[in-house]
């Protein structure tokens, strides 16, 4: 069970991929909370196909051509995370959520600090969509990458949506 990886240039930073036996594991900026630098027993494979794969549809996010990822996923995490990370890929791309609400979701109405713990603990960053969850007031609250990358992120998606409606 190897963890395969490879780095990609965003318009945000280097980004770092992860994979293990074909399912993307992880995808990370560089200094980010939760930060996992490549360790000495991963494969540098950047032609791999979940590698591949995730390259490729992130390059068509950024690029706005992509609203929707199909990637095998598995981050690693407890079962409250698992339910929380699948809460957030309900969040269509261009909308925002908030922390209570996906308590709400995952059935669990009074644990929002426990999801904003779980939605801070995503390894899977931009493709499971934690920056769409934001303060109860609309605020930008925190991000494992940033609260600049976060409003990046956003107002990428704005601006793609308001693109296709217009066209």
């Amino acid at each position: 069970m190897t963890t395969q990886y490879t780095e990609m240039a965003s318009p945000l930073g280097t980004l770092l991929l992860t994979a293990v036996d074909g399912q993307l594991t992880g995808v990370h900026f560089p200094g980010q909370k939760h930060d996992r630098p490549v360790q000495p027993d991963w494969q540098r494979a950047d032609d791999a196909p979940a590698l591949a794969q995730a390259r490729m549809q992130l390059a068509e996010y950024f690029a706005g051509r992509r609203t929707r990822f199909d990637l095998p996923l598995a981050p690693a995490g407890t079962p409250f995370q698992q339910a929380v990370w699948r809460a957030l890929l309900a969040v269509p791309f261009g909308a925002t959520s908030t922390y209570g609400a996906i308590a709400q979701a995952v059935g669990k109405p009074s644990a929002v600090r426990a999801v904003g713990s779980a939605v801070g603990a995503n390894p899977i960053g931009i493709v499971v969509p934690c920056h769409r969850i934001v303060g109860r007031d609309g605020s930008l609250t925190g991000y494992a990458a940033g609260v600049e990358r976060k409003a990046r992120l956003l107002a990428l998606e704005r601006r793609a949506s308001l693109m296709e409606l217009t066209a």
